[in-house]
């Protein structure tokens, strides 16, 4: 389609797979699934319990695949330190052939710090951590001998012997909902990834996060896109957008999909009709919405959940049949 050429860059989509079945064979076939769709991305979330190790998994994953890429959605800083991170890295895009996209948060799960024994900072801090892991990772993924003094880490002249395939580094994925973190993406990443704000509740003496739907609506990701573009700068054109959509539904009945949508939110029609969080429509209807997001939002790179991946594939289909010679 000729919008796409219009913008920086082409629209790509993601799995994000939930990695809760402790099953490989299961694991391996929904992401050859995902390759036979046109998927661009297989992608693993970070958390602690019946999920296969992160890059152990992505690794078996690309190596059952040929062509598909493979990213964390997202580590958790606070869990690993950033020298041994690079060095996983490093290995996997190695592994990969050049195909492993490193997604990395601040860490958000409380519940998770809490069943580790590990103090759940205030956002500030662990921001501040992660920016001085971003500074650590990229370094020392670019092959330089890093001496480094900050609050969180010291590095004395440390150099990775193994370098990864991508140069200088893979593509580093940072998002959030928040203007520090989102700002700190847009000064570090390569993508800056778009996601609604949840909220931490203690209830019977446990944390439990649940999900603030407003932050999911138009205004609210407008001003996010005005925070990245004014940390960014001149980088800003360089920038990959990407969003984690909530829900898609293909239909012939949007209008009535609508109504029920927003009834289950409690938010207006409008309010789900505009927003990218919701993909709601037939194929033709969906794709001019993702044009549509992509004039005015810049977002290039959706991702979707495993449950939605065989609902996105004929939108992908007919992008890719519109936009070929």
């Amino acid at each position: 389609m000729s919008e796409i050429a219009d913008n920086r860059r082409p629209l790509r989509f993601g799995v994000l797979s939930h990695n809760t079945t402790p099953d490989l064979a299961t694991l391996l076939a929904q992401a050859q699934r995902a390759e036979q769709l046109g998927y661009s991305t297989f992608l693993l979330p970070d958390h602690i319990g019946d999920q296969f190790a992160t890059t152990l998994a992505l690794a078996r994953i690309a190596a059952a695949t040929t062509h598909l890429r493979v990213g964390s959605y997202v580590f958790a800083n606070d869990f690993r330190h950033p020298v041994m991170l690079a060095r996983e890295v490093a290995t996997l895009d190695v592994f990969t052939g050049g195909r492993f996209e490193l997604g990395l948060g601040a860490g958000w799960m409380a519940s998770e710090y809490q069943q580790c024994g590990i103090p759940f900072a205030s956002p500030g801090v662990r921001i501040e951590r992660l920016a001085e892991s971003l500074q650590i990772i990229k370094a020392l993924l670019a092959g330089e001998r890093l001496s480094f003094s900050g609050r969180h880490y010291t590095i004395e002249g440390l150099a990775l012997a193994l370098q990864p395939q991508q140069r200088p580094y893979p593509p580093i994925l940072v998002g959030g909902s928040g203007k520090r973190l989102l700002s700190l993406a847009a000064r570090e990443a390569t993508i800056v990834g778009f996601s609604p704000r949840t909220q931490t509740i203690s209830v019977a003496g446990h944390m439990n996060q649940s999900l603030d739907i407003q932050d999911a609506l138009a205004p609210a990701l407008a001003e996010k896109l005005t925070w990245v573009r004014q940390a960014a700068g001149p980088r800003f054109a360089s920038l990959e957008l990407n969003l984690i959509v909530l829900e898609v539904i293909l239909t012939d009945k949007r209008q009535q999909v609508l109504t029920e949508v927003a009834a289950r939110y409690g938010l207006s029609e409008q309010e789900v009709a505009t927003t990218p969080y919701f993909l709601i429509g037939s194929s033709e209807e969906i794709c001019t919405q993702l044009l549509h997001y992509l004039q005015k939002y810049y977002i290039s790179y959706w991702v979707v959940w495993e449950e939605y991946m065989e609902a996105l594939a004929p939108v992908i289909a007919l992008l890719n049949t519109s936009s070929s010679p």
